[in-house]
């Protein structure tokens, strides 16, 4: 399985609360005409010719060490717990192994936040401690049907594991609720991913899949809910970053209305090679009026 099969697959939650937001993205996609979008937003222009970024391009050179493209990951004593959510704890966690840590301002170093429901933290998948789980959730029937990584833990592995040693443009990472791991998130560079080809990408659009794994937390508003801290998170910790996109299935209801709750807005449909996708947008311009 490719590093970011999950591109193009929505991660599903059904919902009568429509709190279960699903994800999706392929950078498998094969290129496509992209639909016409209605965003126009004033933060910055739309990109119809994408250009590597700077830190991308470190990337590609070995010998680049000033070129801002290396960051070591940060370290742990070990002793910590592996999960905490705990606003005075140092962050422990080494998941990123990419050499250039990640292209989305380390994660692993933004931290909990607090939440309506609770402390939040994002914590990036370290593959031999939280695989177990993370397979176990996807052959959840619920999830199945929008991320089809069912079966053994070795197609779980494969999707993970292309992502954390990969370049770094795409973050596997659980979310761990006042202490609890109940969902799964996958933080990406939009502009850099296939799905750049299929809307008016612009420079650091962050793109959001998320499934709620654990059936308890299903049904209680809780998609929409840190959905809409965690894209907050992600323009806080990235400032050029102009909006936060996500592309859920269309027959995802749930998913679409958890997104819609969260502050962002519907911006088109799009047609991925997978689904058909509604391309939704919480802008940072929009952010305290949505």
């Amino acid at each position: 399985m490719s590093a970011t099969r999950a591109h193009t697959k929505s991660a599903s939650v059904p919902s009568a609360d429509a709190d279960a937001a699903d994800t999706e993205v392929d950078p498998d996609a094969e290129t496509g005409a992209a639909a016409p979008s209605t965003d126009q937003g004033t933060d910055s222009e739309d990109t119809l010719e994408l250009r590597l970024p700077e830190e991308l391009l470190a990337l590609l050179d070995p010998e680049d060490t000033d070129g801002g493209g290396h960051r070591e990951p940060s370290q742990g004593d070990g002793t910590t717990p592996p999960y905490t959510t705990s606003l005075n704890t140092a962050q422990p966690y080494t998941a990123l192994t990419p050499a250039c840590g990640d292209l989305l301002g380390n994660i692993a170093d933004w931290g909990p936040v607090t939440t309506p429901a609770g402390v939040f933290h994002l914590v990036p998948v370290q593959v031999e401690r939280d695989l177990p789980l993370v397979s176990r959730w996807m052959n959840d029937p619920a999830v199945t049907a929008f991320w089809e990584l069912a079966g053994p833990q070795s197609v779980t592995e494969g999707h993970l594991r292309s992502q954390v040693t990969g370049d770094g443009r795409s973050v596997p990472c659980l979310g761990v609720l006042e202490g609890t791991p109940m969902s799964y998130w996958e933080i990406y560079r939009a502009d850099l991913d296939p799905l750049a080809r299929h809307y008016p990408a612009r420079p650091h659009d962050t793109g959001i899949h998320l499934l709620i794994g654990e059936v308890p937390h299903r049904g209680r508003g809780l998609g929409s809910t840190l959905l809409r801290a965690l894209a907050d998170l992600v323009l806080d910790k990235r400032p050029a970053c102009a909006r936060v996109i996500a592309e859920p299935d269309l027959r995802n209801i749930p998913s679409v209305t958890a997104f819609l709750r969260a502050g962002f807005r519907f911006s088109a449909e799009i047609d991925l090679p997978a689904k058909r996708a509604a391309l939704m947008v919480r802008e940072r311009s929009l952010r305290d009026l949505l």
